[in-house]
C-alpha cells in the first residue's frame, strides 16, 4: 500500500494490509481537499442550523457536537486509524439527531471512510451513513420525497464505484511498474554478463595475440639455437638474440595489457579519483572524510597509480567497517623524489600487540605491502589504543614527468 503523508495515522499496520489495501489510500492529495470539505461544511451546517431555529435550548449542544467533531478530526495523529473513524461517525450520528443539517458532513466522512478501510468495510459504513441521512431527512421533511431517499443513494454508489475503479487502475498500474522495474533490472544484469564475457573475449585475445605468440616464437627460437649450438655458434647466437629481442617486445605487451587493466577511475588522474573514491566509500557512512593533495602532481606510472588508489581504498574501507572513528584524513604528497599516501583516522587503534607492520588490520595489508614492494615502495602502520591508526604507503619517483 503507498503510504498517504498528509495522514499519518492511516499508516498504521492496523489499518489495512497490503492484501486488502484502502481503496482510496494511495490518494495523497484528497487529504487536503478532506480538511477543507469536512471544516467547511460543519460550519456551513451550524450556520444553517442557527439561521433556521435560532437560539434554541439545543444551540449549545448543536455547537458543542461540532467543536467536538473538528477536534476529534484534528486529533487524528493521536488515535488508532479505526477508533478515530469510529468516534468521527458516532459524533456525526449524535450531531445528525440534534439537527438533521450536519447530514451533508457525510460526503467527506465517506471518502475519510474510503481512505481508512478497506472495500466492504468502507462499503457498510457509507451506507450507514446514508440511512441515516435519508431517515433524518425524510423526518424533517414529514414525507417521503424520492429524491430524499434516491439522491444520497446514488451520490455514494457513484462516488463507492468510482473509486473503486481508480484503485484498480492504480494498482494495475503499480504492477505494470514493479513489472518494468524488473525487467530493468535484469536488462541491466544481462548487459553487465554480456560486458564481462565481451572483456574476458578481448583479453583471451590479447593475450593470445602478444604474450602467447610470442612465447611461441621464443620457444621455436630457443630450440631451433639449441639444435645449431656446436655446429652453427653464430647461427645460434643469433637465434637467441631473436628470441631475447621477442622477450623484450612480449614483457612491453605484457605491461601494456596490465596497463590496460588499471581502474577505470585513474582516467581522471589520481588526486581526482581518490577524492571519488572516497566520497563513494563515505556516502553511507557517518565518518567525515577528507582528502587533501600537498605539491606538483605529476604524471606516475599506471602501476604505481593503482597501486595507491588500491591501498587508500582498502584502508578508508578498514577505517569506515572497524575503526568506529569519527573522521579520517587522505593525504596524497608529491615530493620531490618520491610520492606519498597517508590515511589517518581518529578512531579505537589497534592493540600494542597488532599495531606493528605484521598485523593484519584487513586481510588486503600483506598484498598492499607486497605490492609496493615489487614497486620499491614501503608501507608503515603506526597505531596506539584509544589514539586512531595511521598508514603511510611511499613510492619512490621514477621516469616521471610534470602533468600539464
Amino acid at each position: 500500500m503507498i503510504r498517504n503523508r498528509h495522514f499519518p495515522a492511516y499508516d498504521r499496520q492496523d489499518m489495512t494490509t497490503a492484501d486488502n489495501p484502502a481503496i482510496l489510500g494511495h490518494a495523497h492529495r484528497l487529504a487536503t481537499a478532506l480538511h477543507a470539505a469536512l471544516v467547511v461544511l460543519v460550519l456551513a451546517s451550524a450556520v444553517r442550523y442557527l439561521t433556521g431555529h435560532g437560539f434554541g435550548d439545543r444551540v449549545p449542544l448543536v455547537l458543542a457536537g461540532a467543536v467536538v467533531l473538528l477536534a476529534t478530526y484534528a486529533a487524528y495523529r493521536l488515535l488508532n486509524s479505526q477508533v478515530w473513524l469510529a468516534l468521527l461517525v458516532l459524533e456525526w450520528f449524535l450531531l445528525v439527531l440534534l439537527a438533521p443539517s450536519f447530514a451533508w458532513c457525510a460526503v467527506p466522512l465517506s471518502f475519510v471512510a474510503l481512505r481508512v478501510l478497506s472495500f466492504r468495510p468502507a462499503c457498510l459504513v457509507v451506507a450507514g451513513m446514508v440511512v441515516v441521512t435519508v431517515v433524518q431527512w425524510t423526518r424533517m421533511a414529514d414525507r417521503v420525497d424520492p429524491t430524499i431517499v434516491l439522491g444520497p443513494v446514488c451520490i455514494a454508489v457513484l462516488a463507492v464505484g468510482a473509486y473503486r475503479a481508480l484503485e484498480r487502475d492504480a494498482l494495475a498500474r503499480q504492477a505494470l511498474l514493479d513489472d518494468l522495474s524488473a525487467a530493468q533490472g535484469d536488462l541491466i544484469d544481462a548487459q553487465h554478463q554480456a560486458g564481462v564475457l565481451a572483456e574476458r573475449a578481448r583479453l583471451s585475445r590479447e593475450i593470445h595475440d602478444s604474450v602467447a605468440q610470442g612465447l611461441s616464437s621464443i620457444n621455436l627460437l630457443l630450440h631451433a639455437a639449441e639444435r645449431e649450438w656446436d655446429d652453427k655458434p653464430a647461427q645460434a647466437r643469433l637465434h637467441a638474440a631473436q628470441a631475447a629481442a621477442t622477450a623484450r617486445d612480449g614483457l612491453d605487451e605484457a605491461r601494456r595489457v596490465v596497463r590496460d587493466l588499471a581502474p577505470a577511475e585513474l582516467v581522471v588522474g589520481l588526486p581526482e579519483a581518490l577524492r571519488r573514491t572516497c566520497e563513494r566509500l563515505a556516502a553511507h557512512s557517518p565518518v567525515e572524510v577528507r582528502v587533501q593533495v600537498h605539491g606538483t602532481p605529476v604524471t606516475l606510472d599506471s602501476e604505481v597509480e593503482t597501486a595507491l588508489l588500491r591501498t587508500a581504498r582498502g584502508a578508508l574501507a578498514n577505517v569506515l567497517e572497524h575503526a568506529a572513528a569519527q573522521s579520517a584524513v587522505v593525504t596524497l604528497t608529491y615530493q620531490p623524489d618520491a610520492v606519498v599516501l597517508d590515511v589517518v583516522d581518529n578512531g579505537r587503534g589497534l592493540p600494542r600487540s597488532r599495531a606493528k607492520i605484521d598485523s593484519d588490520r584487513g586481510h588486503g595489508l600483506a598484498g598492499v605491502r607486497d605490492r609496493l614492494k615489487q614497486l620499491g615502495g614501503t608501507l608503515v602502520l603506526e597505531s596506539e589504543p584509544g589514539e586512531g591508526t595511521a598508514l603511510a604507503a611511499s613510492v619512490p619517483l621514477r621516469a616521471t614527468k610534470e602533468s600539464p
